[in-house]
């Protein structure tokens, strides 16, 4: 007697059937219908930003928890974690000299947790790091994020260095998490703590592009404007979507790994 499909693997089943073309839009209708929840149900819209960093920093503690409980870095891309370091350190500096306050306390905390994540798999646990694996050429995003950031940035009364540097590190944290999903799609086996630590990063930026969308709506566009003229307050979006849209991929198979029962998540190939 074959078992019956819940509503939830019936659904996962349609979509999956369903060409790129659909699944793309399909993607676009399910973020648009959380966002209109969100801005119903939270009605503080800055909450979201510090949900964002709460959840990130949840990602953080599970990724702690698998290097210091299985003694183990394998399947972690040590590239993300400089490249997080990377912007990190360049926010704070950002934060230090434009605009002090208690996001540069928590970017802090973040940086210097980065940092011994990026200890412990240079030297602590190295012979267990997949260095063939975490084959991204991180030069192919540094150095177009500088380019890009020397071009457009904000157009505020800061001293022209702290405008590019500013800008920088909000591209480059768009695009830090690549090598981390180029070590997955070449294992193609994510253990579990590593996908907790990736899907955490996702719900984090979705949380935190949110924030952003909302606080546009809600200030009918001026937020757009106290950004600044020129392109970069539409980059400023832009890049939070983007971060949005290249963990979205792995979020959906994450959830439908998980409401499967399967431990352990298997991607299938062209996901990232």
């Amino acid at each position: 007697m074959r078992a019956q499909k819940t509503p939830i693997h019936a659904v996962s089943t349609w979509v999956r059937r369903q060409p790129p073309k659909v699944k793309a839009f399909l993607a676009v209708v399910s973020g648009m219908a959380a966002l209109v929840l969100l801005r119903f149900i939270v009605h503080d819209h800055d909450n979201l930003f510090v949900a964002a960093e709460a959840v990130h920093s949840i990602g953080i503690s599970v990724l702690i928890y698998k290097l210091m409980k299985e003694k183990t870095c394998a399947g972690l891309s040590l590239k993300s974690q400089e490249l997080t370091a990377i912007f990190l350190a360049v926010r704070l500096y950002c934060s230090f000299v434009m605009e002090y306050d208690i996001h540069t306390l928590l970017d802090l905390a973040t940086f210097l947790t980065t940092l011994w994540v990026i200890y412990m798999i240079r030297f602590n646990l190295k012979s267990s790091y997949m260095e063939d694996k975490d084959n991204f050429a991180i030069y192919y995003v540094v150095i177009p994020c500088a380019v890009l950031a020397l071009f457009i940035h904000p157009s505020t009364s800061h001293h022209f260095l702290n405008r590019i540097f500013w800008a920088f590190c909000v591209y480059l944290e768009a695009v830090s998490v690549l090598p981390q999903l180029r070590v997955m799609q070449n294992t193609k086996i994510v253990e579990p703590f590593t996908a907790h630590y990736v899907f955490a990063l996702g719900v984090a930026r979705f949380l935190s592009c949110a924030h952003w969308v909302l606080q546009v709506l809600d200030t009918r566009g001026h937020l757009l404007v106290a950004l600044g003229y020129g392109l970069w307050p539409s980059m400023v979006l832009i890049s939070e979507i983007v971060q949005t849209f290249i963990l979205a991929d792995f979020c959906y198979y994450y959830v439908k790994s998980v409401f499967g029962g399967q431990l352990v998540l298997r991607l299938p190939s062209g996901v990232v």
